[in-house]
């Protein structure tokens, strides 16, 4: 369904709202569930995805992006593909705390992840850099898998924006700068074509 025969058009989506987010909590590789906004945005995703043509739909393992899947899983009668490499970072003394209380603790290191947060992740959390890897490895699976076809793939804030900050060729520690967040179940839109990615739309939601 997409413009040629050989590039593949990805749909990526953060999942929906957690428990933890109206407190900014850092949910990282913590299984955090979905509020009651969060499943509401996956309804609307779903009903999303019934209007715009999706082949396929992949999703990290972790039960919050699962859960967001599966309206438009249902509505489309497709079962989801899940895919370990798509979890999100771990964020080490981070997991669900807060930057703020961070700060307070230890505001040396707090500053220096804000001004380069690749340089200086959270104590004991996963390196940004092995977390941009494998999640473009698996978006580049994903799309190989799929040539022609448009595919929903819910996934997660850092680890999205960490690998379009990679498939853009913007340099990581730019990736809280350049793409301060992505909405709950918003879309955006990336076409891959052997290897390489363009950028159709960013952060669009899908409930107008």
């Amino acid at each position: 369904m997409s413009t040629t025969s050989r590039s593949a058009t990805l749909l990526l989506a953060r999942h929906g709202q957690t428990v933890w987010h109206a407190e900014n909590r850092y949910a990282g590789v913590s299984d955090v569930p979905l509020s009651d906004e969060g499943r509401a945005q996956a309804e609307a995703l779903g009903r999303w995805a019934v209007a715009h043509p999706v082949d396929a739909i992949w999703t990290s393992t972790m039960s919050r992006a699962v859960a967001t899947a599966e309206p438009a899983c249902h509505a489309l009668g497709l079962d989801p593909r899940r895919e370990p490499t798509l979890r999100e970072c771990d964020f080490g003394v981070l997991e669900g705390r807060t930057l703020a209380e961070f700060e307070a603790e230890n505001p040396v290191r707090a500053k220096a992840f804000r001004a380069d947060p690749v340089s200086y992740p959270f104590p004991e959390a996963e390196d940004p850099r092995t977390a941009a890897a494998r999640g473009t490895r698996a978006l580049r699976h994903i799309a190989a898998a799929h040539p022609g076809e448009r595919v929903l793939v819910v996934a997660h804030n850092t680890l999205l924006r960490l690998v379009l900050c990679s498939a853009l060729s913007i340099p990581l520690g730019e990736y809280r700068r350049v793409l301060p967040a992505l909405a709950d179940a918003a879309i955006t839109e990336l076409r891959v074509e052997d290897g390489s990615a363009a950028l159709v739309s960013l952060n669009v939601p899908c409930a107008q």
